[in-house]
């Protein structure tokens, strides 16, 4: 009897956590809001106060926290149908929101002591980051003074805590090691940069230090971590467990899935009531190259969700299991990142084609949603052309000289 009552009163963290499908339809439910607010936020440019506070109380920015923090602890796969169905409303925010998951990630491979001051007294905590390191550090006791500037940090204008590139230099100039320093926002400021054709929701600005001392415990070494060596004591966690480069490329991939699904809803809801100009046809429908174009364009976005999802469930199988994934795998996870955004980016061609001269109205979303796509396309961690290189040579059995990251 008295162990019933306990198991009654304490009820675990798994028994309270949120399925897949729930959270998805939490994304779901905010639609409307973002969408309200899509216009408003990439003429700020910034994501609407009123949809980060939403999102935040729907607890998705708690997506990839550890359940030790109160958080949904979730996999790669949760991570991208959360973000495509909030790009269904708003491209800009879903990248704020994939951003910031993703960054909660990266703060949970730190050792305890960094997650404890950055989830610890606030499991709502947002963190921002960028990977690309300043050279601009030098070696103190107990860890390292920094400064610097990092361009395009999605999030930061949301963010209490950013998670950012750093070298460790000689004496004589040589690189000792590179990490990803935790910093407290109260230790860097914003400076607004962010002014660019697409995903102007995102506020993507620049984050700039001077002089900041990161202790070594908010240090993770980027050469470990990049081999899948973190150093977080929770080995159990299988989340925390994942390959860190397919991971933070595949994340990129989510918000793109939710705008090729939006432009392909939104035309063939579109096409009974709009004519084809300067033919016979009163309705779109009635023509077969609009038929194939259609079709066309939804094949390409399935192909893009089948190779995102196809990836998510290796990457959380391997982490689950505890096995590392081989070169030749890692490399087909790069090329597939760049391939999804092809194929977005072409369906959304095509749906533009399909829809009409329309498209380009600023009144109409498809142009939002055609720059946003574009501008995403473009992260130099999803280029088409290196991955389609790397996994060349790895299919070959040649050396990758092109780049760690992998």
């Amino acid at each position: 009897m008295k162990e019933a009552t306990q198991e009654i009163a304490l009820p675990t963290i798994d028994a309270q956590r949120p399925s897949l499908q729930e959270l998805v339809k939490r994304a779901e439910a905010l639609q409307p809001l973002l969408r309200q607010h899509a216009v408003e936020a990439e003429r700020n440019r910034r994501a609407a106060d009123e949809s980060i506070q939403a999102i935040s109380e729907a607890g998705l920015f708690r997506l990839m926290v550890p359940k030790r923090f109160g958080g949904h602890e979730g996999t790669l796969r949760s991570h991208l149908e959360v973000s495509a169905a909030l790009a269904e409303a708003c491209g800009g925010t879903a990248w704020v929101v994939a951003l910031t998951n993703v960054c909660a990630w990266f703060t949970s491979l730190f050792c305890e002591r960094a997650q404890q001051e950055v989830f610890g007294a606030n499991p709502d905590a947002r963190v921002a980051g960028v990977f690309s390191a300043s050279p601009h550090s030098r070696r103190v006791e107990g860890g390292l003074v920094v400064s610097g500037k990092w361009y395009f940090s999605s999030g930061s204008l949301h963010a209490d805590w950013a998670v950012l590139g750093v070298q460790e230099r000689d004496a004589n100039g040589a690189q000792v090691a590179q990490y990803l320093a935790l910093i407290p926002k109260e230790q860097f400021r914003i400076e607004d940069t962010w002014f660019t054709t697409g995903m102007r929701a995102s506020g993507s600005n620049c984050i700039v230090a001077e002089e900041v001392f990161v202790p070594d415990h908010r240090l993770l070494d980027m050469g470990a971590a990049i081999e899948g060596n973190y150093a977080t004591e929770f080995k159990d966690e299988a989340s925390y467990r994942a390959l860190f480069v397919p991971y933070a490329g595949l994340i990129l991939n989510g918000p793109q899935l939710g705008l090729g699904r939006a432009a392909l809803k939104y035309v063939i809801d579109n096409a009974p009531r709009r004519a084809i100009a300067y033919t016979a046809f009163e309705k779109q429908t009635d023509s077969v190259l609009f038929q194939a174009q259609i079709a066309e364009a939804a094949l390409k976005i399935d192909s893009a969700q089948l190779r995102a999802f196809r990836a998510a469930d290796e990457i959380d199988e391997a982490a689950r299991r505890g096995i590392t994934l081989d070169g030749v795998t890692r490399a087909r996870i790069r090329a597939d990142v760049g391939l999804i955004n092809t194929h977005i980016t072409q369906a959304i061609d095509l749906l533009l084609t399909a829809h009409g001269a329309g498209s380009f109205a600023e009144g109409s979303p498809m142009q939002r949603w055609w720059r946003d796509s574009n501008t995403a396309a473009r992260h130099a961690l999803t280029l088409p052309a290196i991955g389609l290189e790397l996994y060349g040579k790895a299919l070959l059995g040649l050396e990758n000289t092109i780049t760690p990251l992998i």
